[in-house]
């Protein structure tokens, strides 16, 4: 993985960035205030935040920066800042840091905003407005008979993260993701997907039934999702002990296909769907997803092939066994959040 520096000043929501030396190739890379395609990473293996520069996918350059976590899972960039956002498996709570292009690759990051440590097994992070809201894995009631999930719901004022309240589902989770008011969960140990319409409109901590779930034809075992410009996409672990059989779905027009699909119906792959999988994907665990509808890329973490990955699939709506455009190991690839302007 190449090592860069990323520099620059934050106006406003402009970025005006100075050319930087490569500590690799002795050459630059600039980021101007017109052009940013950035790949934000977290890990379970070390809770390093990598950033990517995914403008030009045949020169993708990287940096890494650790952080106070030695494990994240879901991460979320906000530009008007220059913020990244993580969740902390290590210290099970949301830390949030500051001035990220600003900052040299390879140091130490500090936490500017920091929740309590009242998460227990973070998964994901999806972000509206001021609601930074995390899944939770962990089981609720502590019956392993019985499937249950956590949603903690956190808002961000005035330089804090503020648990509003938690609600639990009547599932085991795993990714989320907000489209519009609406916010789609991942149903663990499934092939399942849900959604919990007018979602933050739950503002008590209670039991919340979600208003819809059907089942994804052809998927194993779902856990990445993600949604752009009406392209959902969702992926497929398989046997969580095999690292070589995973792969994820490209659908499009999403909400229209899954309202015509009765509650607890199933979504058919014919007409409906595009898969991704075969020897050529390096796909066994692909935890994680991020979509650019531009230019038609899936990005992936994959967390088991190789020790961990982060992928490119380009031209996707084709499907099939599809070899990555871009293939950069990095240990216990965990979250993804894409980023452009």
């Amino acid at each position: 993985m190449k090592s860069i520096k990323i520099c620059g000043l934050l106006l406003g929501a402009a970025l005006v960035a100075a050319s930087c030396s490569s500590d690799d190739e002795g050459g630059s890379t600039v980021v101007t205030a017109d052009s940013r395609a950035e790949l934000y990473a977290s890990s379970n293996s070390d809770g390093d935040v990598t950033v990517y520069d995914v403008r030009d996918t045949s020169n993708i350059t990287a940096a890494s920066f650790g952080t106070v976590s030695t494990d994240a899972e879901g991460i979320y960039y906000d530009g008007s800042s220059d913020e990244v956002t993580q969740a902390s498996r290590s210290g099970l709570k949301l830390n949030a840091y500051g001035n990220v292009l600003l900052s040299t690759a390879g140091i130490d990051l500090t936490a500017t905003v920091s929740s309590s440590a009242v998460l227990v097994s973070p998964r994901d992070l999806a972000v509206s407005g001021d609601f930074y809201v995390v899944s939770d894995n962990a089981d609720v009631d502590g019956d392993p008979a019985t499937a249950d999930g956590r949603i903690f719901i956190f808002q961000k004022s005035g330089g804090n993260f503020t648990l509003r309240n938690t609600v639990t589902t009547e599932f085991a989770l795993w990714g989320i993701e907000f489209v519009g008011s609406s916010l789609y969960a991942v149903v663990d140990k499934t092939s399942d997907v849900a959604e919990f319409e007018d979602f933050l409109d739950n503002s008590a901590d209670a039991t919340v039934s979600a208003s819809k779930r059907i089942t994804i034809e052809g998927i194993v075992r779902t856990h990445g999702i993600a949604e752009t410009d009406g392209t959902m996409i969702l992926t497929d672990i398989g046997d969580a002990g095999v690292d070589s059989d995973g792969g994820f779905h490209v659908i499009s027009n999403f909400a229209s296909k899954f309202d015509a699909v009765e509650n607890g119906e199933t979504l058919a792959v014919a007409g409906n769907q595009v898969r991704v999988a075969g020897a050529a994907t390096f796909l066994g665990n692909p935890i994680s997803a991020e979509y650019d509808a531009v230019n038609d890329i899936v990005y992936i973490a994959e967390r088991a092939n190789g020790g961990g990955r982060v992928l490119a699939f380009a031209s996707v709506q084709a499907g099939g066994d599809l070899a990555p455009a871009v293939n950069n190991e990095l240990a216990g690839a965990s979250s993804l959040y894409l980023y452009q302007e």
